[in-house]
């Protein structure tokens, strides 16, 4: 970590604790991220199966399933317990009136989040959207597996540089590169060019 000494002008780097440093640096810790990764990867994708398959997420019925998801979660909060009062207006006012794409975003988004999981492809993202849709079905007042799932997930996006290692990432991240490398790359590319 480097901060910026504002008196002196000068990056201070912070070195890392070691388990830090281990968990989320070292490939050594890559097969404990498979095994949380899979487990995870695997609730997604049940989840998001289980609805793509289901007519009342996607098909002809679609929206059906998430309106009484959403109409339960509405009544939780006018009985004052498990859902703040401007999320459920955000259910009441943009998720109800467009239940059928929403329908098909948390249908979806659950399979893909679970693909991305289990072939290890660009698992930070997946896991980032995992935390979000599990950070909103706890606001709908869902206690279940969620805080669980959110744990795992938000360690893993912490661990994004090696929770893939054991899949497609090891290669894809070395391709891909990152937001901030790219830019150095484009600049050394450039002088190398002249």
């Amino acid at each position: 970590m480097t901060i910026k000494d504002e008196l002196r002008g000068k990056n201070i780097i912070i070195p890392d604790n070691p388990l830090s440093n281990f968990l989320f640096n070292n490939t050594r810790s890559a097969l404990l991220w498979l095994v949380i990764r899979l487990y995870l990867g695997y609730a997604w994708l049940s989840a998001g199966w289980s609805k793509v398959t289901s007519d009342q997420w996607v098909g002809s019925n679609a929206g059906a399933g998430l309106t009484g998801f959403v109409k339960g979660a509405v009544g939780k909060a006018a009985e004052g317990k498990d859902v703040t009062g401007w999320y459920a207006s955000f259910l009441e006012n943009m998720v109800l009136p467009n239940a059928t794409l929403f329908s098909y975003l948390v249908a979806f988004g659950e399979l893909l989040v679970g693909l991305g999981l289990i072939l290890g492809l660009l698992t930070g993202i997946a896991a980032f959207f995992g935390a979000f849709m599990n950070a909103s079905f706890l606001f709908a007042g869902t206690l279940s597996t969620n805080p669980l799932l959110f744990i795992l997930a938000t360690w893993i996006v912490l661990a994004w540089k090696v929770a893939g290692w054991y899949g497609l990432d090891r290669w894809a991240l070395p391709l891909l590169g990152t937001p901030w490398t790219r830019k150095e790359r484009m600049k050394n590319d450039r002088s190398s060019a002249s």
